[in-house]
């Protein structure tokens, strides 16, 4: 299946400020383990006209029978790698496999690598890689060989979940974030990050989404290290994201396609199943299979063409995310519902509660209300 073509640019796409996208938020706000049962979690509903306080089991209650959801079935991997090129020691982060035993990694201390060193991989005798290149932002391209199996198993023993920055563990990941960082859907391994929405999901909440008559379209992003790295260029159009490894096939093209024709909703579960979608949408609002990178860039001025309806959790400030939610349900509104979660006390970022978004094709007035 061919790669999908870049998005065209939005023309007269108005002028953004990264600061537009910051907010306070309290410490204790960030969640630092899952709800449990972790279907137990608050959901804010935000609508065009209202926000709405539920949980995510009321989820099937807000859908109707027909409507698709999409979701992500990649699989975290133990990708924080702890590595020594002589004295040196470097923390690699796999971020990209980029086939035939090459991976790209995002490395600390990159700059003491060259291209032809060897990297020894604590914990995991006789893993070794090869620097092939260094690359920008503090990248490296890897070779770890050909081997395949013998890099899995290298990683099952001496990797660590990669939990992300803001979650604190002081001696490392605790023995049930590898558990608990990891959704019901997982089945392909090749993420360094949680698609974070799908955490919410149980088999209570999927059998009562089969009893609503709710479809399940299913789809594959190996999400990268590059969904930590802040938006630090003043204006977000210039940010760069990494490219990530996706897959939409014909089944779920088919099943999107015919959830649209019978006029039901398509549900992206988490902004990695929404970017996918988007990648492998036509301008008439269907799908066509997909299947290699994307870099999808989803700001304010974009035109959604086959997502209405999009749960996800609440994102960091000045995030690629946030802007994301923006775009989808309005600048002005997603600031409000942000305000109101902090207010009522929601729980933020991956481990926290979610949010369900309905598309909004016009953004509030200033004299509009949430």
């Amino acid at each position: 299946m061919p790669e999908a073509p870049p998005p065209l640019p939005v023309p007269d796409a108005p002028a953004l400020r990264t600061e537009e996208f910051d907010y306070d938020l309290p410490e204790r706000l960030i969640a630092q383990a899952p709800a449990r049962p972790r279907d137990s979690a608050r959901l804010l509903v935000v609508r065009e006209d209202a926000l709405e306080d539920r949980g995510v089991l009321d989820l099937p209650a807000l859908l109707d029978p027909g409507d698709v959801l999409v979701v992500n079935d990649t699989r975290v991997i133990p990708a924080r790698l702890h590595g020594r090129r002589g004295e040196a020691r470097v923390e690699i982060m796999l971020n990209r496999a980029e086939g035939g035993g090459l991976w790209q990694a995002l490395v600390k201390n990159a700059r003491r690598l060259r291209p032809g060193d060897m990297v020894s991989i604590e914990g995991a005798e006789g893993c070794a890689a090869r620097v092939v290149e260094r690359q920008e932002g503090g990248a490296v391209l890897f070779d770890f060989g050909p081997d395949q199996a013998a890099l899995a198993a290298a990683l099952e023993k001496a990797g660590e979940v990669p939990l992300p920055p803001y979650i604190h563990r002081d001696a490392g990941p605790r023995a049930e974030d590898a558990a608990d960082y990891q959704t019901i859907f997982a089945r392909r391994p090749g993420a360094v990050a949680a698609p974070t929405a799908s955490l919410h999901f149980t088999d209570r909440l999927l059998a009562a989404l089969d009893a609503r008559g709710v479809k399940r379209a299913t789809v594959t992003l190996h999400v990268g290290a590059g969904t930590f790295l802040p938006v630090r260029d003043d204006d977000p159009r210039r940010h760069r994201l990494h490219r990530e490894w996706g897959e939409m096939d014909a089944g779920a093209a088919a099943e999107i396609n015919a959830a649209r024709a019978a006029g039901k909703r398509v549900v992206a579960i988490g902004t990695t199943a929404m970017r996918v979608t988007e990648t492998a949408a036509r301008e008439d609002g269907t799908v066509a299979p997909f299947r290699g990178l994307t870099d999808l860039f989803i700001l304010p001025g974009y035109r959604f063409k086959a997502v209405d309806a999009l749960l996800t959790n609440f994102h960091l400030p000045r995030s690629t995310l946030l802007m994301l939610v923006s775009a989808f349900a309005g600048t002005r509104r997603m600031r409000a519902a942000y305000a109101h979660a902090i207010a009522r006390e929601y729980r933020f970022f991956s481990y926290g509660d979610g949010s369900l978004l309905f598309r909004c094709e016009r953004d509030l007035g200033e004299g509009d209300g949430a």
